[in-house]
């Protein structure tokens, strides 16, 4: 099962774009929380412990412990909006979870082995899907669901229907493919081209006469403009 993260919040009594911009310069980034029928209350966490928690798990499959005052809130990071040009965190939305309540998330898929389509016969894996949408309960969330694929040859695919979750439904389609081997990529002869003559090759349908010698190449004529003293040549004679 995924490991719960800490984080520590602040209640945030200010608003507006201009006062959000003071608290990111502060080093403190806006948030809110909210779930189950609850008003969504507004935070802020420090923006240096936030990126550092960000780093070391993966989000949308991570219970996140939040500290807010003398309260302490399961919850699921919903959403983290970066800026679109520089680095760094806008906002972050926390959704409040229930231990006795399931909850739909995205878990990530790894997979396990080299296939036996890519060691022997020189095929390349292919990962098409790389998450799955589950149904579980908070305190079953796997922090990822692992797919062996060591028996994979070329042309052959595993399907969502291969995995197994303990504890959880897999809402996404069974049929879907998760990963495949495709075969080694065959470098392509090119043609030649009809019609075209390759320099020193015998032309197609040309008849070999025998004693039959060929034509010298003609050498173009030189035509040069003539000096005055050969024109008085020509006259004399």
């Amino acid at each position: 099962m995924a490991q719960p993260a800490t984080l520590t919040a602040e209640p945030r009594t200010v608003h507006g774009t201009g006062e959000m911009r003071r608290l990111r310069r502060a080093g403190r980034t806006p948030a809110v929380i909210y779930g189950h029928g609850r008003e969504p209350a507004a935070l802020t966490v420090s923006s240096f412990e936030l990126g550092r928690l960000l780093e070391s798990i993966v989000p949308a499959s991570t219970i996140v412990d939040l500290t807010v005052g003398e309260s302490v809130h399961k919850t699921l990071i919903r959403e983290v909006q970066r800026h679109p040009l520089r680095p760094g965190i806008v906002h972050v939305d926390f959704y409040e979870v229930r231990a006795d309540e399931k909850i739909t998330l995205d878990v990530p898929v790894h997979l396990v082995g080299i296939p036996d389509g890519v060691r022997n016969q020189g095929g390349t894996l292919d990962q098409v899907l790389r998450t799955v949408e589950i149904e579980v309960l908070p305190a079953e969330i796997p922090e990822r669901v692992e797919l062996d694929v060591t028996l994979l040859t070329i042309g052959k695919a595993l399907a969502v229907s291969a995995l197994v979750i303990p504890n959880a439904r897999i809402l996404t389609d069974a049929s879907l493919t998760v990963c495949t081997v495709v075969a080694p990529r065959v470098e392509e002869v090119v043609a030649p081209v009809a019609g075209a003559v390759v320099e020193g090759a015998p032309v197609e349908g040309a008849v070999a006469v025998e004693g039959a010698v060929a034509p010298e190449p003609v050498e173009p004529e030189l035509i040069r403009k003539r000096k005055p003293a050969e024109d008085e040549t020509e006259e004399k004679k």
